[in-house]
This record gives structure tokens, sequence and C-alpha cells, in this order.
């Protein structure tokens, strides 16, 4: 079982930069391909970026490519989200989650985190 615990969210002006930490806590951390998933006021939670449990694949969303790069240090079980250029429609509340297959579908994955607020200013 995974627990995960998201960090780095906070106020930030439009065009700044955010660096989001998901921590991870047990030993097969480096099985999961790991998401990172967004939800705006009164909407459905969407698909923002995800990585290969080997680091080696990655993928996201038309909205934030160019922008926002997901990364993972095995050494210290974290994932992390540099969101770079934000934008006010990137308010929302992220998480990251762990599954046995990387996708863009929230089924797939099995462990979430509570998730960490993030809210750009224009």
């Amino acid at each position: 079982q995974v627990q995960l615990v998201e960090s780095g969210g906070g106020l930030v002006q439009a065009g700044g930069s955010v660096r989001l930490s998901c921590a991870a806590s047990g030993r097969t951390f480096r099985r999961y391909d790991m998401g990172w998933f967004r939800q705006a006021p009164g909407k459905e939670r969407e698909f923002v970026t995800a990585i290969s449990w080997s680091g080696s694949s990655t993928y996201y969303a038309d909205s934030v490519k160019g922008r926002f790069t997901i990364s993972r240090d095995y050494a210290e079980n974290t994932v992390f989200l540099q969101m770079n250029s934000l934008k006010p429609a990137d308010t929302a509340v992220y998480y990251c989650a762990a599954g046995s297959h990387i996708a863009t579908r929230e089924r797939a994955y099995d462990y979430w985190g509570q998730g960490t607020q993030v809210t750009v200013s224009s």
C-alpha cells in the first residue's frame, strides 16, 4: 500500500511558478506510475500529467504542455510537479495519485493524496 502526501501549494501571481511535491510512503514506490490531477471549483477533476514507473515516459494535458514538468526522485520517494507561467485558469486543488498503469483516467489510479491548493491571482 502507498500513502501520498502533497505539499507546496499556495498563492502565486499569474506568470509565476510553483513546485508541488508528493511524498510517497512504502518501499514499492518505484513500481508505481504516478499522476497529477486537479479540480477547480465547480468542475470535475481532470488529468494534468503522469510519469511511468521507470521515469522514461511522461504525458501532459494539452492545457499544461510546455509549462508544467513532472519528475520523480526514487531516493526521496517523491514526485514533483514544476509549474511555470501560471494562469488564473490553473487555480485548483492538485492531487497526486499512484497506479499500476499510466493513464489519463482517474480509475487507473489506486492511491490518492489529500490534495494541495494552488491559487493563481491575476
